[in-house]
């Protein structure tokens, strides 16, 4: 029989979710598989729903569609399965555990490989018994199953007693992956991976029992994450919608994402309660309806962070800017004043006149950020370009925010350094382009903390190299004598007179700058912000310092004809 031809991808998907139709584009590939898995998986009881119904009374039709799709795809013959990843990117609340923990079961009930492994990896404990917890429960509620298998509350772990094989969930705060000869991996939250330093690595030790076992699969089974996605989960969420958009051809990955079509989002029709159900397949179900419009109604009375929460968690909307209770005013009107044409400095360049420029920090433990300002020809509004540039030793000391970096390093907006003075060296060779091509400011040009460090002026003042004049170079005051620079910089982005790159870096950046009032005076300042960095966010107020004071450019472009 020659094997079937199938795509994964599923280019009107927009319209599906809208419609309520099924996300998977095509039918079972070996239905008859699909058929043996569902069986078992429909005549499970779910325990903690009343009257202790069977999977088969209660799943509405996107469950089986997915469960049937990751049985459905082994090739009894070949004993392959032909889809091996399954990414599944749905709402808080809509059955995501149970799900995950009876798919696993099923698949341990249907395993003939003897001392098979499957494991469910959740990032916590609690999580990992959120995806135990039905499993077990559905096998002690039927006679059957129970004479079947084992089941060890104290291990997690459920044993066929035929084959041998376990099901075993595990903690990844509190065990090990290492050395699994995994048949079948289903990874729980994987957001909340996205913030592990060294998640990824985690992963590609739990899977590496699949290169032996070609029937073998991976489910990821996840909310939207209360913050910007970062480190794996980011990498593989945009590996999905690739795959789903046909942008990217892997047929051995199905990517079933319930998330807003853009024109919704650019409309905020995922404000309006009517269309919750987009996201929320089960809405209805396991989803209470009035549960989730109070919810809403609560989060709008508390702002626009409330708001921003809620939406993440319970409607999957990506957050690209996190709101804190304590942030600066301009970040609730950041991504509004984004303009991708001006991500890449070439394009930046070409639009402005004059440029100004702001640098900070520096330290091995900081980002250096250097951002660039620039009066936009005709127009005079200000545009803005920013770069960060990292020590390695960094993503040792930050743990924390290593998977941000790592992605912001991979979109092009920061660079990661081995030796002290690369980044240095790296401002420096852009201050001195801008210089050359003619834009940089006459007079004060370039401002800097007044508590930096010296290798920055004494890299742009080198005679043997940059020769920017001392005089350009300005020590501006942080803290409270800052504050003119930052309420000029959220009043000009509040009303559309400052674009920026709308790059994540900075978002980021914005994300965690913390206020604080010193009398009549508000402040922004690395202390008061943590160990989330900031830097690039402080060169924008350096620059923007003397952007305000009107230069003219000291010579002319090198875009214009003489």
């Amino acid at each position: 029989m020659a094997p079937p031809i199938w795509s994964t991808a599923c280019p009107d998907w927009e319209r599906r979710i809208v419609a309520g139709e099924s996300l998977i584009p095509f039918s079972p590939l070996f239905p008859e598989e699909a058929r043996a898995g569902l069986d078992v998986f429909r005549e499970l009881r779910v325990v903690d729903v009343v009257g202790r119904p069977t999977v088969g009374q209660i799943a509405r039709p996107w469950i089986t569609d997915f469960v049937g799709s990751v049985f459905g795809a082994l090739d009894p013959e070949a004993e392959r399965r032909l889809i091996r990843e399954f990414f599944l990117l749905i709402s808080k609340k809509n059955w995501k555990s149970g799900l995950a923990g009876l798919s696993m079961l099923t698949a341990e009930t249907l395993n003939y490989r003897e001392s098979a492994e499957f494991l469910v990896l959740a990032p916590t404990i609690e999580v990992a018994n959120n995806s135990y917890k039905p499993a077990r429960d559905a096998v002690k509620a039927d006679d059957r199953l129970d004479t079947l298998f084992q089941v060890q509350d104290h291990l997690r772990t459920i044993t066929h007693r035929v084959t041998g094989a376990t099901l075993k969930v595990v903690a990844a705060d509190s065990e090990t992956v290492s050395g699994k000869k995994t048949t079948g991996l289903l990874v729980e939250e994987l957001w909340m991976f996205g913030k592990k330093p060294g998640a990824k690595n985690m992963l590609i030790e739990a899977q590496g029992g699949l290169a032996s076992r070609p029937e073998g699969f991976v489910i990821y089974v996840t909310t939207q994450s209360d913050e910007p996605p970062a480190g794996v989960f980011d990498e593989k969420l945009q590996y999905a919608r690739g795959v789903r958009d046909g942008s990217i051809d892997d047929p051995q990955l199905l990517p079933v994402l319930y998330e807003f079509p853009q024109h919704m989002l650019k409309a905020k029709q995922e404000r309006d309660p009517k269309n919750f159900y987009v996201t929320n397949p089960n809405l209805g179900a396991s989803v209470d309806v009035p549960f989730l419009e109070r919810e809403f109604k609560k989060a709008e009375v508390e702002g626009e962070a409330s708001v921003r929460a809620f939406l993440a968690k319970h409607l999957n909307v990506e957050i690209g800017l996190a709101l804190r209770s304590d942030r600066w005013a301009g970040a609730d009107f950041w991504e509004q004043a984004g303009d991708t044409t001006i991500r890449s400095l070439d394009a930046f360049l070409e639009r402005v006149e004059v440029v100004t420029a702001g640098v900070d920090g520096g330290g091995l433990d900081d980002l250096l950020g250097l951002t660039l300002t620039g009066r936009e020809i005709e127009t005079r509004r200000w545009l803005t370009w920013s770069h960060a540039w990292a020590h390695r030793i960094v993503l040792e000391r930050r743990k924390d925010i290593a998977p941000a970096l790592l992605g912001f390093q991979k979109d092009g907006d920061l660079t990661i350094v081995d030796q002290p003075g690369q980044d240095v060296a790296a401002v420096t060779e852009i201050i001195v382009r801008v210089r050359d091509g003619g834009l940089l400011a006459d007079g004060p040009a370039v401002g800097v903390d007044a508590a930096g460090i010296s290798a920055i002026v004494d890299s742009l003042t080198d005679q043997e190299g940059a020769a920017i004049p001392i005089d350009q170079i300005v020590a501006v005051s942080q803290g409270w004598k800052l504050n003119g620079s930052i309420k000029t910089t959220e009043r000009k982005v509040a009303g559309g007179e400052l674009l920026h790159g709308n790059t994540r870096l900075m978002a980021w950046c914005v994300s965690n700058a913390r206020t604080v009032q010193n009398g009549n005076a508000m402040s922004i300042n690395k202390q008061v912000s943590g160990s989330a960095k900031i830097d690039p966010l402080m060169a924008l107020f350096n620059s923007n310092s003397l952007m305000a004071l009107n230069p003219a450019a000291a010579g002319r472009s090198f875009w214009e004809t003489a």
